[in-house]
């Protein structure tokens, strides 16, 4: 029976010793990780840019010399040009609302390490794109460095012009509030079946350490 023992013992040792060697097969490496993590806001980002561009450019080209398209509704592209924030707010202010999106996607970018999740991701990439959108015009257009113009040409005439970065802006801004809150409500419940566990945990422990008969076999 020892020697069975023994051998059993001997097996186990072996079977540690070669897992050690090989190594865990499930851990992935951090790099592999994190650039799955950067990967994908990323592409969003880069698709709402060309998006952004193309149509500005678009814009441009055909919507010069006071041209207007009326398309459905009171819905009609309209030429204008903003050096204030989204919707043709805080005009002037376009150097301090440039240097403010840079801050905005830098620390969005270096977010991406701590942020996972479809919602999230899908939030993330659509305000850096329309931030970067925005910022390609200021920097590049009219005048001096930081002091351009952003395109605009989605008009509804009841509400401010605006164009597909301000668009992804608000999408992705609303996107992450509400993945935010979603997720807080889902948290609540979980919480709270934890608290209820210990509770009947404790009240256990509890009967048992004052049970007469408890150690009496």
């Amino acid at each position: 029976m020892a020697q069975d023992d023994d051998r059993s013992v001997g097996a186990d040792v072996t079977d540690l010793d070669r897992e050690s060697d090989d190594g865990p097969a499930d851990v992935e490496p951090p790099s592999s990780t994190a650039s799955r993590s950067w990967r994908a806001p990323v592409l969003f980002a880069s698709a709402v840019v060309v998006a952004d561009q193309l149509t500005k450019h678009w814009a441009l080209n055909r919507l010069s010399d006071d041209r207007v398209i009326d398309v459905v509704w009171t819905l009609r592209f309209n030429l204008a040009f903003n050096r204030g924030m989204a919707f043709s707010q805080g005009q002037g202010l376009g150097p301090l609302i440039a240097v403010a999106a840079t801050v905005i996607i830098v620390w969005l970018l270096v977010s991406l390490r701590s942020i996972n999740g479809r919602w999230n991701t899908f939030g993330i990439g659509c305000v850096i794109g329309g931030a970067v959108g925005n910022l390609v015009d200021r920097a590049f257009r009219q005048d001096a460095w930081l002091r351009g113009a952003v395109v605009d040409f989605i008009d509804f005439q009841w509400f401010p012009i605006f164009n597909i970065a301000d668009m992804a802006i608000n999408v992705g801004a609303a996107t992450l509030i509400l993945n935010a809150v979603f997720s807080a409500r889902r948290e609540q419940p979980a919480a709270a079946g934890d608290f209820v566990d210990s509770d009947v945990d404790l009240a256990h422990n509890v009967d048992d350490s004052t049970d007469p008969n408890r150690g009496a076999t």
